[in-house]
């Protein structure tokens, strides 16, 4: 007996009305955080020093621990939950632990502007060092965005990025990165220093605290994109030099059609 075609499954129907990840980003690192910390949540009169923790400074600090530490608690949930293991995630997940342990330095005035930006120092610092070895680390953040390509032009952007007047683009980009992070984090302590002037453990330093995250993430966001779009022109520039024009790691098909123009290997 001649049996009918199997009938193809439908599509799955793209689900509706799903929160993008950046809102969640920004609820979990930023609105909550905020929220927190004031010491009257949108001008209701409640307070989670307060009303949670039993006010006073030992309800100041506590309420400032669960503000700092919900974001290092969703950034680690995310790198779990999506079982991500790249450099870059792997750096990140790093760097939110790094904070979380700064939060437990109880600190004021000059000490806590220094603290709030010293994710910003110690990244730039690495950038800095990694810069005199091998393998800079722009160029990690370089190769883990290929990791989806096919075999043969991830092939591609591998040897683009080992030919020795890219790797001085990789060089020249990692620096530049280090240096606009560094740049980002002394406005971020300048602010700081200039705004939160309560002694810590008192509703005005939370208060204090809150306002100036709440400010700087814009600016800070800037400084973080000037600093990642100077490096990656940095890098196409040497690209385009050494491969010809349309050559670019961001268009690895460009890239192989380029190096088989010259005769050259892709893999």
């Amino acid at each position: 007996m001649s049996q009918a075609a199997p009938t193809p499954p439908e599509p799955t129907p793209a689900p509706k009305g799903r929160v993008p990840k950046t809102v969640w980003d920004l609820v979990f690192t930023l609105v909550i955080p905020i929220l927190i910390l004031s010491p009257n949540i949108l001008g209701s009169g409640i307070s989670v020093a307060e009303q949670v923790f039993g006010g006073g400074t030992a309800g100041n600090v506590r309420a400032y621990l669960l503000a700092a530490l919900i974001p290092v608690a969703y950034v680690l949930w995310d790198l779990a939950v999506n079982r991500n293991v790249s450099p870059v995630a792997l750096i990140g997940g790093a760097g939110a632990i790094f904070s979380g342990a700064l939060a437990f330095w109880y600190v004021d005035g000059f000490w806590y502007a220094i603290k709030d930006s010293a994710r910003s120092y110690l990244t730039g610092l690495l950038f800095l060092i990694s810069a005199a070895t091998s393998v800079p680390l722009f160029r990690v953040f370089l190769d883990a965005s290929s990791i989806g390509e096919s075999p043969e032009h991830r092939a591609a952007t591998q040897r683009a990025m080992r030919d020795p007047a890219v790797h001085r683009g990789l060089v020249l980009g990692t620096v530049v990165f280090a240096v606009v992070d560094l740049i980002g984090g002394v406005v971020n302590s300048v602010v700081n220093y200039q705004r939160v002037t309560a002694k810590f453990g008192t509703d005005d330093f939370n208060a204090q605290v809150a306002a100036v995250n709440a400010l700087m993430r814009v600016p800070g966001l800037i400084i973080s994109l000037v600093g990642v779009f100077g490096a990656i022109w940095l890098v196409n520039r040497a690209v385009t030099a050494r491969y010809g024009a349309g050559a670019s790691l961001f268009e690895p098909g460009k890239l192989a059609e380029r190096m088989r123009e010259r005769g050259e290997p892709v893999a």
